[in-house]
């Protein structure tokens, strides 16, 4: 299961753009779309492949010629309909390409651009349109030769996007790209798109992801990895923390702050509880592999499921990250002077898939 975005930058501009990737893949992104309107962007692939730390799709609309020089820079993959790119014969020419190089094509389907002839022949239902379009559009490429794809069928609605991607997981063994497209930004953008992309994930349905949100491409990475985690499709730090009540002893908020900020780096798989009262707070401190439950000015630290000791209110943070660096086989955690330490990185992100 990998995440994916759409780089933000002009692509015409290499460096801002191999800056823009080289921060998403720290972030976790897994693949990168460059938007490719003209030659001079289709030129600008090349120079940004050579540097680029992730794998590359090239988004490409309208102009066959835009990817064959994209095919020919060693992009790793195309994003396009077939419908907007020209003639059969255009249309077979990008597919032989690709196939002999062994790039794959997303095809599919959003209901912006959704035509009414579709919608009619649907009886007006939008989600059977973006399936039976999805469908015309692999179906082009087929013909053409080429077999190597990912289909997608988008939408704002979440009652569409769930049943087309149900339906079309039902009619098609090709690999299924998620999203709910225009979905907004912030916390609105956020929970429609983990509602939608959740529900399929859990259902099974799904390869790639990309959540798009109206903001920076850090944002949709983020979000997209905490859909990952929370379905169980991808291992990595997870913060379990009470919502704190009038039973809570101690401001967890900044203590929680401050363990997220010192293991964002962590990738390696582990679960870290900071409760604040002794109702949940024992249970779930000892289901994860380090937590404190907080009673009064004191916690005790669980370890692996056992109590170890008891710590101060003001150590809380520091034995944390002590344990969290010691099991993660880094260094989180703060020196002796109190410098603010970095949380441990792991020697691989897990979950990739390069070509999808």
């Amino acid at each position: 299961m990998s995440v994916q975005t759409m780089a933000k930058t002009d692509t015409r501009q290499v460096g801002a753009t191999v800056a823009e990737i080289e921060r998403l893949s720290a972030l976790g992104c897994d693949l990168v779309r460059l938007a490719v309107p003209d030659e001079d962007a289709a030129r600008a692939v090349a120079l940004i492949k050579k540097d680029a730390p992730i794998p590359v799709v090239a988004d490409i609309h309208f102009n066959h010629r835009l990817a064959l020089m994209c095919i020919d820079s060693g992009v790793d993959k195309l994003r396009l309909n077939p419908g907007n790119i020209g003639s059969p014969e255009r249309v077979r020419e990008v597919a032989r390409a690709a196939r002999d190089r062994g790039v794959p094509i997303r095809v599919g389907a959003n209901a912006g651009s959704i035509t009414a002839e579709a919608r009619h022949r649907a009886r007006g239902d939008l989600a059977t349109a973006l399936v039976e379009s999805a469908l015309e559009q692999a179906n082009i490429l087929e013909e053409a030769g080429h077999r190597d794809l990912v289909v997608s069928v988008k939408a704002y609605d979440l009652d569409v996007v769930v049943r087309a991607y149900r339906e079309i997981a039902t009619r098609t063994d090709y690999p299924l790209h998620l999203g709910v497209t225009e979905a907004g930004s912030g916390l609105a953008g956020t929970v429609r798109s983990a509602i939608g992309i959740g529900a399929l994930l859990l259902e099974g349905i799904g390869d790639t992801i990309r959540v798009s949100l109206t903001g920076p491409a850090d944002e949709e990475v983020q979000v997209g990895r905490e859909i990952l985690l929370a379905t169980g499709l991808r291992e990595g730090l997870l913060v379990v923390s009470c919502p704190t009540c009038g039973r809570s002893t101690v401001d967890l908020v900044p203590i929680v702050k401050e363990v997220r900020e010192a293991l964002k780096d962590v990738t390696s798989p582990l679960r870290v509880a900071v409760m604040g009262c002794e109702v949940n707070g024992p249970g779930e401190a000892r289901d994860a592999d380090i937590g404190v439950a907080v009673a009064g000015g004191s916690a005790v630290l669980f370890v692996g499921g056992r109590a170890v000791r008891r710590v101060r209110r003001q150590e809380i943070a520091d034995a944390l990250l002590k344990e969290a660096g010691r099991l993660a086989g880094g260094s989180a955690g703060r020196g002796p002077t109190g410098e603010d330490g970095r949380g441990p990185g792991a020697a691989s992100r897990l979950g990739r898939r390069e070509t999808d």
